[in-house]
């Protein structure tokens, strides 16, 4: 089993408190954490994937801590960050081949792996592209295939779909939740788009830098008496602020 675990986790700008007490389980399959802006995402994402040390508490991958592991973890774990990290001034298929010589692959190899993705993605045909050409959609998506080249256990996407138009967005999330299932994957989805959230995630509220709820989309609704994601998170925060 390929499960991330957060153990009491806090962390805190100076004295300005950013998440307090955070505990959770991450199993495969497709799992989001939900939350508002400034409700910690990004900061747990950081901590996450080693960006930040734990001020305390730990981040467990396989019962192994990324804090004195770090360089083993990376290799086992594809990252999305809400930034774009793609050079612009490298083709599509350098951009790819490139990370893949990082990780030790052949260009022929980064290649033959992404041709499924590639033409999943629409992006099969702009290989020989600018990547600075590419529109922002497009641009993402690369940065998912690039992700994907060393095959990882572990995929971790904060906010990956900020900006996108309704289609790309949906394009993106359905793509993935196929690849997650056809290969074992542990992905953490991190979002602010409540739309995004299906009935068969597993799904995690943040708000306010803690945790408000844990589990099954289906069951924390079905528990709570609610029909939709948004009257749940409704009845968790007591609030209607926008999303």
């Amino acid at each position: 089993m390929s499960n991330i675990q957060v153990e009491t986790l806090n962390h805190s700008y100076g004295t300005k408190p950013a998440l307090h007490e955070i505990k959770f389980v991450i199993e495969p399959g497709f799992n989001v954490i939900l939350g508002p802006n400034g409700a910690g995402k990004s900061t747990l994402f950081s901590l996450l994937t080693g960006i930040l040390p734990a001020q305390t508490g730990k981040v467990l991958y396989d019962q192994v801590d990324i804090k004195s592991h770090r360089r083993a973890i990376m290799h086992r774990l594809g990252v999305v960050f809400q930034q774009p990290t793609l050079d612009l001034n490298l083709s599509v298929q350098q951009n790819l081949t490139y990370f893949g010589a990082l990780h030790g692959i052949s260009k022929a190899s980064v290649l033959q792996q992404c041709e499924p993705l590639l033409q999943a993605f629409s992006l099969a045909d702009r290989l020989s592209d600018n990547t600075r050409s590419l529109n922002q959609g497009h641009r993402r998506r690369l940065e998912i295939i690039r992700a994907l080249i060393h095959q990882p256990q572990y995929l971790l996407l904060d906010e990956a779909t900020v900006g996108l138009d309704a289609d790309t967005r949906q394009l993106v999330l359905n793509t993935l939740r196929d690849y997650v299932q056809a290969n074992n994957v542990t992905l953490l989805w991190t979002t602010h788009l409540m739309d995004e959230v299906l009935m068969t995630d597993n799904l995690t509220l943040l708000h306010k830098g803690t945790i408000k709820a844990q589990g099954k989309t289906e069951v924390l609704l079905a528990d709570a008496q609610c029909r939709t994601v948004f009257d749940w998170y409704c009845s968790l925060t007591q609030t209607v602020e926008a999303m």
